[in-house]
């Protein structure tokens, strides 16, 4: 048997396989492979959309089905493993939500696309920069099953993390969207803070934890090892047989914690925190 043939390794990844400006440093990629030649089951949960990844899908090696949507949607290339859309009516949720918040942005998450719901500065130029499809929605079109509603605040340039900090009244408002849609949709839907300034908002009983669990039974591996950094993390951290954060991360209190997102994180937990519990 190989060193790592009982272990599953998942692991989000913006802030905790990326670095803090959004690269994936050398060290997380050798460390990967290594763990993968030695027998490992690796790969990433994240909060982002199937859309957005083709970043991770083109430059993270990882051998088992990749995970996203916060645990939403498992797929294997074209093979989807296990999905769960939301179960509410697209245009009335949609309407409600911006009708209650105009000064918020909401868009939508499908398997295909990102469709907006109001015109957002940078917002077109930010998807075209990273190939995504994006585009504003047409009134009673149907866009299929959608995985996760989107909720942030201004958007001041092209770049995303600075959704992860906010000032307090920009935080606040926030906060009363998270309680308005929560109280709103009841038992249909479960919200994730996946920053200071954006709410993700899946079906009710999604979760990166839900997922990764899904996955480890269908592999058969006896160990699940997790790492993340952020509030939609906690699940999967909190349900993992061994989680660990990296030391600058949001939730870096609460669980074991490795070298910052900077230094290599992920790295970090192959090298030397695994070939510990292994001993135990």
């Amino acid at each position: 048997m190989a060193l790592f043939s009982d272990i599953l390794l998942t692991v989000d990844f913006d802030r905790t396989l990326t670095n803090s400006v959004g690269a994936v440093p050398q060290r997380n990629l050798e460390a990967i492979r290594y763990f993968m030649e030695n027998g490992g089951t690796f790969t990433v949960n994240t909060g982002r959309s199937l859309p957005q990844s083709g970043e991770i899908l083109r430059s993270v090696p990882m051998n088992a089905p990749f995970l996203c949507y916060n645990g939403g949607l498992a797929i294997d290339g074209e093979n989807i493993i296990f999905q769960y859309p939301i179960d509410l009516p697209l245009e009335e949720t949609l309407r409600k939500i911006c009708e209650k918040f105009p000064d918020l942005n909401v868009d939508l998450h499908g398997l295909h696309a990102h469709v907006g719901f109001q015109p957002v500065g940078c917002w077109e130029t930010y998807y075209a920069a990273r190939k995504h499809n994006y585009f504003l929605a047409e009134n009673s079109k149907d866009y299929g099953p959608f995985m996760k509603i989107n909720v942030f605040g201004e958007l001041r340039d092209d770049s995303f993390y600075q959704v992860f900090s906010g000032t307090p009244e920009e935080v606040a408002r926030v906060d009363e969207a998270e309680k308005w849609i929560s109280e709103t949709f009841g038992d249909k839907i479960i919200i994730f803070r996946a920053g200071a300034r954006v709410l993700n908002v899946h079906a009710a009983g999604v979760s990166k934890n839900r997922a990764a669990r899904e996955l480890q039974k269908r592999l058969g591996k006896r160990i699940l090892v997790c790492v993340g950094d952020a509030q939609n993390d906690l699940p999967m951290l909190e349900g993992a047989d061994y989680a660990f954060c990296p030391s600058d991360g949001t939730v870096a209190d609460r669980f074991p914690n490795v070298c910052p997102c900077d230094d290599g994180a992920v790295a970090d937990v192959i090298y030397n925190e695994i070939p510990k519990l292994l001993k135990r």
